[in-house]
């Protein structure tokens, strides 16, 4: 990917480092609103492609409540409220089923705490662990074997795959393996933008309805107490929001204005301040992350209003 310098940290008044990226606002209709680097070069979307993949399993006839289906679209932060949720989905099935890799919680504090107690990584408390909890559900659902789900020529995986490409509209160039251990199909930014605004603007009751339905009621869920991505969407009524590892993030307002970024070197502390940046172009005011740190996009391309 083609990027361009988004973010600058600043001390006594010098640049002292930037940080890349690229990034995509899209009107409802489509249209480019922003764009900056190479929004249109294929790339991993990593856990930001979550609710595509809920919505996947929507379609293939899951229901779960709002919290389910909010789990399943999180990298969830290993609180008790996470745990819980996914041993929902797993509905009386062994957390040893699960085929995401054993890990500590994603939070810190719960991770301390975890560690203080002399708990051992766990299946259930991978950041993941409820998407997979679906995954489990889904194919039992459709009579499929649970043994090898994550296999991309698994019939669940081949589903998934498709949905991607509907909501996207884009071919699939390339898949990898994510670091649960899940196919990561990868897309392009605007083709990431595309989707959410599908599921921003969804009826009631439709999969992609279901799915917008339980991250907007649960936004704790999607990501944690202490979470950004929480956070955000606790600020701003009707706004749906993903973060994935390698600071990726997407996010959709209501009316389908869909965002889509990522931050070329991985850094996170990056990944807020393009957020409250593009958010604040779309007429929609976020704090904009520590003092030091500041936008460096062009925002004159493209306007908003």
């Amino acid at each position: 990917m083609s990027h361009q310098p988004l973010v600058e940290l600043v001390r006594g008044g010098m640049v002292e480092g930037v940080h890349h990226g690229s990034a995509v606002v899209l009107a409802p209709g489509g249209s480019t609103l922003y764009a900056a680097g190479d929004v249109d070069a294929a790339m991993y979307p990593r856990s930001t492609a979550k609710p595509l993949q809920a919505t996947a399993m929507a379609r293939l006839g899951l229901r779960l409540s709002p919290a389910g289906f909010a789990i399943a679209a999180a990298s969830h932060s290993g609180e008790a409220m996470h745990l819980d949720a996914a041993l929902k989905v797993l509905d009386g099935r062994s957390p040893g089923a699960l085929g995401n890799p054993a890990d500590f919680p994603f939070d810190p504090v719960e991770r301390d705490r975890w560690i203080a107690a002399g708990r051992a990584p766990e299946r259930l408390a991978h950041n993941c662990s409820g998407k997979h909890a679906a995954m489990l559900a889904t194919c039992e659902l459709n009579g499929w074997a649970t043994e090898g789900y994550l296999d991309p020529a698994h019939p669940l995986q081949r589903a998934i795959a498709a949905t991607v490409e509907d909501l996207t509209g884009q071919d699939i160039p390339r898949v990898a393996v994510d670091g649960c251990g899940a196919p990561l199909f990868a897309t392009t930014l605007r083709g990431l933008a595309t989707a959410v605004s599908k599921l921003a603007t969804a009826a009631p009751g439709t999969p992609e309805g279901l799915v917008a339905d339980g991250i907007r009621q649960h936004p704790d869920l999607v990501g944690g107490s202490r979470r950004d991505v929480t956070a955000v969407m606790r600020t701003v009524p009707g706004l749906i929001a993903k973060d994935g590892f390698e600071a990726v993030q997407v996010a959709a307002l209501p009316d389908g204005t869909a965002i889509a970024f990522k931050i070329a070197d991985g850094g996170d502390r990056a990944r807020p301040v393009v957020l409250a940046a593009l958010l604040g172009l779309c007429g929609i005011d976020v704090p904009p992350g520590p003092d030091n740190l500041r936008f460096a996009g062009n925002l004159s391309v493209g306007s908003l209003r």
